[in-house]
């Protein structure tokens, strides 16, 4: 069964460099459950109260984790559902239009998923999520390897403990240095693989990055980003972070308005395994742990990356898990570190 846990295992660093607490937001994806069920599921947990927008958007506002958006994650549809009710204000005679609406969402919960976010929590309150999903697999919540045509994952947004150019570059260094130990532990689905939503970085802007010679400013750090990565398409997306630290920049190069300003890393690697029994947010936690003890130990983390170097240029490196295996070793036992 999945880990249960009574409190959340902590990075090293809790608070943020104003001296608050570290928050995270999370996204889960995932299909099988009628939106009925799911708000029923989230009001069990959490309390608060509905609200529905339209037929593809809800709130559970009043919460005691703050608001959950739950709202089948294709924009196209959610578009098309606000002209909707917007139209049905002015005419309420409108029961074709409603009876439509609603078999075009019973069709598209066969292709797209169910997505609930949170609002910014502390990350003493992760744990509480693995009530959720636990709840919702009971009930027949579906994840990215029950069907082919499912792609779906979990996202996590951390606050930095600073938003500084070294403090960024630490955990872009620690996060490239155990990428395959991360996708080998987590066993990423084949479908999300070969889909474009979590690409990872180019070697060279790896090997970039990795150099110890490389101690840019925050400006420099950006610009070198984007020129390498002007796509939201990435394992752990920076671009919402240096959105909320240099907007004008970024819009330079970036034109999506899906890009918004956060304070925060998108960590978007995860599988959503919802209809695992043995799987839980606390086991998506624990790998990304291991990155927060990586960035805050610099020693360690110059050595990683050296090694690291040299590993890049092994030319059979993508056709074993010898690094995977490697990067064992230099792991912190997170349950001694509490």
């Amino acid at each position: 069964m999945a880990r249960s846990r009574q409190n959340t295992l902590l990075p090293p660093v809790t608070l943020t460099a104003d001296q608050q607490p570290r928050r995270i937001g999370v996204e889960v994806e995932f299909a099988g459950l009628p939106v009925e069920t799911i708000l029923a599921v989230l009001q069990d947990c959490y309390g608060g109260d509905v609200i529905k927008h339209n037929q593809f958007e809800y709130e559970l506002v009043n919460s005691q984790l703050g608001t959950f958006l739950l709202e089948l994650d294709a924009q196209q549809l959610k578009q098309l559902a606000q002209s909707y009710e917007s139209g049905r204000a002015d005419n309420p005679d409108t029961l074709l239009e409603d009876m439509s609406m609603e078999l075009l969402s019973l069709a598209a919960e066969q292709f797209v998923p169910w997505e609930i976010v949170t609002s910014p929590i502390t990350l003493e309150d992760l744990h509480r999520l693995d009530e959720m999903t636990r709840k919702l697999r009971q009930r027949g919540a579906k994840g990215t390897r029950e069907s082919l045509r499912f792609a779906f994952g979990v996202h996590l947004n951390m606050e930095l403990p600073a938003l500084d150019a070294e403090t960024i570059l630490a955990y872009m260094r620690a996060y490239f240095c155990l990428y395959d130990w991360i996708v080998w532990k987590e066993d990423i689905d084949l479908v999300r693989r070969v889909t474009p939503y979590i690409n990872h970085f180019p070697q060279a802007y790896i090997e970039k990055v990795i150099h110890l010679s490389y101690r840019p400013t925050l400006e420099q750090l950006i610009d070198d980003y984007l020129l390498a990565n002007p796509t939201r398409n990435r394992s752990l997306d920076m671009l919402p972070l240096f959105m909320h630290l240099d907007a004008e920049r970024v819009r330079r190069t970036i034109t999506d308005k899906r890009v918004t300003a956060r304070p925060t890393l998108h960590y978007r690697l995860p599988n959503c395994d919802i209809d695992n029994p043995n799987w839980s947010i606390d086991n998506i936690w624990r790998e990304w742990l291991q990155v927060e003890w990586l960035a805050s130990d610099a020693q360690q983390l110059d050595k990683l990356c050296r090694i690291f170097r040299l590993e890049l240029q092994r030319l059979t490196r993508f056709m074993d898990n010898d690094w995977a295996e490697q990067c064992q070793h230099w792991l912190v036992d997170l349950d001694s570190q509490q």
